[in-house]
């Protein structure tokens, strides 16, 4: 795949080592098109596929190499981890208002916003109930919305599907792509399964482990809106043997 000239996300031999001396990452170089992508990271346990995300966000520091934006300011950053992290105290709207506080603004200031967010993954009627009162894929719908609701450039996301059903989280795939191609941001998604990151990705980066490392790069040249037609596709079963080999290829490598 070709570099774009003015990337969003320029990583260049990006290493991440333990304080024990455990090698996470070693020499990650990969590049983001200032066009929204959506990217999935795949790779077996212990490749560091959240290490990465995470160094992404700011939330770790590399040990070497560099992540860098040619844009004279970093573009904001949403974060959707593995597991809702609602504060149970607190309504859907107050859950989804937290970024907004943080940051200083006002709840009516944040108020559409967090609507708009809330409509996007089909909860606007729920802003006033607890988390306790919610399912556990509704619970994720808040975490995605709380990460989009002030509109980041980049949405990071950590196997957030991984412990739904698997009815529940098809729905959230659709989702996902409608909200995707709505706002034109750029997706890197961490998961486990094949055939979620072919169905969702236009770009898959395959991963080795022991050390974390890019052992495939692979284009899903599929178009967009995508559906259960889509699935039952030679296209949609093409890819996801191309990128099954590639995995167990990967698993296979020494470092």
């Amino acid at each position: 795949m070709s570099a774009d000239p003015k990337p969003l996300i320029a990583v260049e031999g990006l290493c991440k080592v333990w304080p024990n001396g455990g090698e996470a990452l070693r020499d990650i170089t990969l590049d983001l098109p200032s066009a929204p992508q959506f990217l999935s990271l795949v790779g077996p346990s212990g490749c560091g596929k959240s290490t990465l995300l995470r160094l992404i966000a700011g939330l770790e520091r590399p040990t070497r190499g560099t992540i860098s934006w040619p844009a004279a300011a970093a573009p904001a950053i949403g974060y959707v981890f593995q597991e809702p992290t609602l504060m149970p105290w607190a309504t859907v709207f107050d859950n989804v208002y937290l970024p907004f506080k943080i940051a200083g603004v006002s709840r009516r200031a944040a108020r559409d916003a967090i609507m708009e967010a809330l409509r996007g993954v089909h909860l606007e009627d729920a802003a006033g109930r607890y988390p306790r009162e919610l399912s556990g894929g509704m619970k994720m719908r808040v975490s995605v919305a709380r990460a989009l609701a002030p509109r980041p450039k980049i949405l990071l996301m950590d196997e957030p599907f991984a412990a739904l059903d698997e009815i529940t989280r098809l729905k959230l795939n659709n989702d996902l792509l409608a909200l995707w191609e709505a706002l034109s941001m750029t997706v890197i998604f961490v998961t486990h399964s094949v055939f979620e990151s072919v169905y969702l990705s236009n770009r898959i980066i395959v991963m080795a482990a022991r050390p974390g490392r890019i052992a495939a790069d692979l284009a899903i040249e599929a178009p967009y809106p995508r559906d259960e037609a889509f699935r039952a596709s030679a296209l949609y079963t093409d890819a996801c043997v191309q990128v099954s080999a590639a995995l167990k290829q990967a698993m296979g490598e020494a470092p």
